[in-house]
């Protein structure tokens, strides 16, 4: 019997806690999983007698490494801070590692040790990152063997609401981290080559400068760029395309609205306001417009929004920002935390809700002197608020790249799911889950 130790069980666990427990038993597995708050598991699986559930602090090494040293594998589902002392435990017990999330400068230094001791940490396993890096390296690699040449690369997620519970002018709820939400694009400049030439966009402009996208049967959605797409080019091997974008997907009129926040320093978390439990969301929103002791709040936002933007009125609106009778009750808060506590009403799943998960590839390259491009899409739909498609997307690649490792697949030191390897026998078992991608190529004209 081999045994399973699983770190957190946030959100996205659910799905592979489903798929772990419906192979126990063919594949005579134990599972551990590990967690600070117990009570929500134990009603699901505190009598399976191949389950145990364990209260964990995962900052106390020495209990984290208690645990590891007894299991063959370990899934860590901790916030991202945590597994590279995670991975040097495993380094030290000869115990392989899978985790969802990229590789950071400190996981990628423990390369050799894990290498040396024949330890594989494979990490960057759920959707984006994981389904993107997999899927997009079988297209290159069959774009290989016909001996065509790449020239551009572009590929985009993003978590959203389904149609059928599209209920708001932003066309979104929160289905995963709301703080990374809020956050996103902070931190540095957006860098990708565009026809062989480098391109930034800074924080400022990140809002401003998207993509269109027709996603076949599922209409427009616009995409903003990824921090640093260059890397990409050594992850895939495809240094000679002349365009590679990466980014995130969201519905029209999003992005538009979000730049207004960023314009108006509401998504800053630098600083904190004083007494901000106090601020009602109208006086929030009149602290970050021009001072005009005469005008409405509602004069100086559509003033603000000119008449390009006015459309964008009703997303405020819709927020509650104009509300002058409760206030946030967020204590000394930067603007993005206040904005996020606003947000989280908003956008809240409701217990029928189902989220999306939408994934487009766009590959161009060069076959017999022909200019193609091969167009791939992927649209995954939750079942509820448990089995979430974020949960699903995650959770499940994550759970087959265990399966696969415990009956014998090795690759010592620190890794992605980009050989033909791993993602062959994934992408395969995803599609008996529904996780399919619709594929097309065409020539250029």
């Amino acid at each position: 019997m081999k045994t399973i130790l699983v770190l957190g069980a946030g959100l996205s666990a659910s799905s592979l806690f489903r798929y772990l427990l419906n192979h126990l038993e063919k594949e005579n597995w134990h599972l551990k999983i590990a967690n600070k708050e117990l009570d929500f598991l134990s009603d699901k699986y505190g009598n399976h007698p191949r389950i145990d559930l364990i209260s964990l602090d995962a900052s106390d090494a020495e209990e984290r490494r208690a645990l590891i040293a007894h299991v063959d594998i370990v899934i860590s589902m901790l916030p991202p801070k945590f597994h590279p002392d995670v991975a040097k435990d495993c380094i030290d017990l000869r115990t392989n590692l899978i985790t969802p999330s990229y590789v950071s400068k400190e996981m990628k230094a423990l390369h050799l040790q894990a290498k040396e001791k024949g330890v594989t940490i494979m990490n960057e396993t759920g959707v984006d990152p994981g389904i993107d890096h997999m899927s997009a390296m079988k297209i290159i690699d069959q774009i290989r063997e016909k001996g065509a040449t790449l020239t551009s690369f572009k590929s985009f997620c993003g978590g959203l609401i389904a149609p059928s519970n599209d209920g708001n002018a932003w066309h979104y709820k929160f289905t995963w981290n709301p703080r990374n939400v809020v956050l996103a694009g902070q931190g540095g400049v957006a860098a990708f080559r565009q026809n062989n030439e480098l391109k930034y966009i800074p924080y400022s402009q990140l809002f401003k400068r998207t993509e269109r996208f027709n996603i076949e049967g599922h209409g427009y959605f616009d995409g903003y760029a990824n921090r640093d797409s260059l890397k990409y080019l050594e992850v895939y091997d495809i240094n000679e395309v002349k365009t590679i974008y990466r980014g995130t997907l969201r519905k029209p009129d999003f992005c538009q609205g979000w730049d207004v926040f960023v314009e108006l320093g509401l998504t800053d978390d630098s600083y904190v306001l004083e007494n901000s439990s106090k601020l009602t969301p109208r006086q929030l929103l009149n602290g970050f417009l021009p001072y005009e002791v005469e005008m409405s709040v509602e004069d100086k936002l559509k003033r603000f929004l000119r008449a390009d933007r006015e459309h964008l009125f009703v997303l405020f609106e819709e927020i509650g920002f104009f509300n002058q009778d409760a206030t946030i009750t967020t204590e000394d808060s930067s603007p993005a935390w206040l904005l996020q506590t606003l947000l989280q009403k908003a956008w809240k799943l409701s217990d029928n809700d189902r989220d999306m998960i939408v994934m487009y590839h766009e590959i161009e390259f060069i076959e017999d002197n022909i200019q193609k491009r091969i167009v791939s899409s992927m649209v995954s739909l939750g079942e509820d608020v448990t089995y979430t498609a974020m949960s699903n997307t995650v959770g499940l690649p994550i759970a087959i790249i265990a399966k696969l490792m415990l009956n014998g697949y090795s690759h010592p030191g620190v890794h992605i799911p980009v050989s033909s390897e791993i993602y062959k026998p994934v992408l395969n078992e995803l599609q008996e889950y529904g996780i399919t991608f619709n594929e097309n190529e065409f020539p250029l004209t």
